[in-house]
């Protein structure tokens, strides 16, 4: 599959990876190729997904004159974004460097690595080929381990989940939802995810929790017990400092990734398959008789005279398929998204958890490549803001060549919002280069070989997100949406 640039290839290769379950070869250019890269590196290595990245590199006869396109420091330029970036000593080396590459890449926590490739290294003798072998890609969850949370949870007065992506990841999500069945508690997904690890549809369900300290600690109020599964303690954007929990709150962290386990500022951390780890605990637990107190139901937004982020978000979700997949990248109106287009089924949206520009379009390339290996042929729908779309306009092209049944929407605020959210919290209003004027992304979308068409009215836009729905080919829609600064920080739901 043809990218015409190293970032999109990237992104393409990490959401294939994640839909699939399976690990992706991503083949780049040579320095600074592999410079457009990082960003992405960055994001697949937050997202966790298992990819071997690959870099051409000059003759190793030639290395030492640092020669026209020479990588002269391919092991640094990834970092710290890869679990192992490694340039072989000899080339006979190179065969059991990818053995060894796609072992990193696969155990928990899966993520990216990096192999540098001289040019001439195809062309040597290799005596000896290396075993082929087996790794197990889950850690194990059992009742001894899991034993302080089995017990806290059975002794608590009100306990709380906070469930992340890697149970999803990690094949866990019906698990999770008898979890949450036994317990009778809130559920809240942790912030700043990129794919959500239990039902947003569920009636326990609570919404993300704020991503910063003190609101975060605010929503946490009256919850003794806190289970954070899969995802850090916590992913903060902005910082509003207090104490990390409420007063007499308790928090158990199970992950896969000793990293996260590490940097947690609070809690006992116990290193555990995430999904795994639900099942453990779902049947270990016993039935709780509390009573639950349902989230209220989504309102559904005002139509008033313009299209705001939140009736497009309404629109789509009231059209699209049921079992449509959703790949975001609109930062400012996340909140709204994600509370408008709930995803109530396992591998049904995917997002980056980096915060680098530049993921959504070529995600959702890849996640349509998957969907057409899988052979499940979902609907997916892209919806990337118009500042980051022009990171990697180029995956429009990779979208129409391979005859990709993607609905692109672009919501059309006219600037970096989620930057102007920012200003605002730090009282700085006005900051300049956040405006994008002049863009036309129906014409670039023709220009790549997509077809597009732009809605400005409420009264098209139905008509015109349902064309997206059934076209059998990429499609655009740009959607120009009221352009008001959203709070940086939503107050949750309930």
């Amino acid at each position: 599959v043809l990218a015409l640039q190293e970032a999109p290839a990237v992104a393409m290769a990490d959401a294939y990876a994640q839909r699939t379950g399976r690990p992706a070869l991503v083949n780049l250019h040579t320095a600074a190729g592999l410079g457009n890269a990082v960003g992405n590196i960055e994001s697949a290595w937050y997202n966790r997904a298992p990819l071997i990245v690959t870099a051409g590199q000059q003759t190793r006869q030639m290395l030492l004159l640092e020669p026209y396109l020479s990588n002269t420091q391919p092991h640094a330029v990834p970092q710290p974004f890869v679990k192992w970036a490694h340039q072989p000593a000899r080339a006979e080396d190179l065969p059991a460097a990818l053995v060894r590459a796609y072992a990193t890449a696969v155990l928990p926590p899966a993520g990216p690595v990096f192999l540098s490739i001289p040019m001439d290294d195809g062309d040597q003798p290799c005596d000896r080929h290396p075993v082929i072998r087996t790794v197990s890609d889950h850690l194990p969850a059992d009742e001894l381990a899991l034993a302080e949370v089995i017990e806290a949870l059975t002794e608590a007065d009100a306990p709380v989940l906070v469930i992340g992506g890697a149970v999803d990841q990690r094949g866990g999500w019906d698990d999770a939802v008898v979890l949450a069945g036994k317990l009778r508690c809130p559920v809240w997904a942790a912030p700043l995810e990129g794919r959500p690890g239990f039902p947003e549809t569920h009636p326990q369900y609570r919404g993300a929790l704020p991503a910063a300290i003190a609101p975060l600690a605010q929503t946490l109020v009256g919850h003794d017990v806190v289970v954070v599964i899969g995802a850090p303690v916590f992913r903060y954007y902005p910082y509003l400092p207090v104490d990390y929990l409420p007063a007499g709150a308790t928090l158990f962290h199970i992950t896969d990734d000793p990293s996260e386990a590490a940097r947690a500022p609070v809690g006992t951390a116990v290193l555990a398959d995430p999904a795994r780890s639900c099942a453990v605990l779902g049947a270990a637990v016993p039935q709780s008789n509390r009573e639950v107190i349902e989230s209220p139901p989504v309102q559904v937004p005002h139509a008033g005279d313009t299209i705001t982020a939140e009736w497009l978000y309404h629109t789509i979700d009231t059209l699209r398929p049921p079992d449509s997949v959703i790949v975001q990248e609109s930062l400012s109106t996340m909140a709204a998204l994600r509370m408008q287009i709930p995803t109530g089924r396992p591998k049904s949206f995917f997002a980056m958890s980096s915060g680098v520009l530049g993921y959504g379009l070529p995600a959702a390339v890849g996640v349509a490549l998957a969907e057409r290996d899988e052979g499940s042929h979902r609907k997916v729908i892209c919806i990337v803001g118009d500042g980051a779309a022009n990171y990697v306009i180029q995956a429009l092209w990779t979208a129409a060549q391979h005859e990709l049944p993607i609905l692109f929407v672009i919501p059309r605020n006219g600037a970096y919002n989620i930057l102007k959210s920012f200003a605002e919290l730090l009282h700085t209003p006005g900051v300049p280069g956040l405006d994008l004027p002049g863009l036309d992304f129906v014409a670039l979308a023709n220009g790549y070989g997509c077809t597009a068409e732009r809605v400005s009215a409420l009264d098209e836009l139905n008509d015109a997100i349902k064309k997206g729905i059934a076209a059998e080919h990429a499609h655009l829609v740009e959607v120009v949406v009221d352009a008001s600064v959203p709070p940086l920080l939503t107050p949750p739901s309930s």
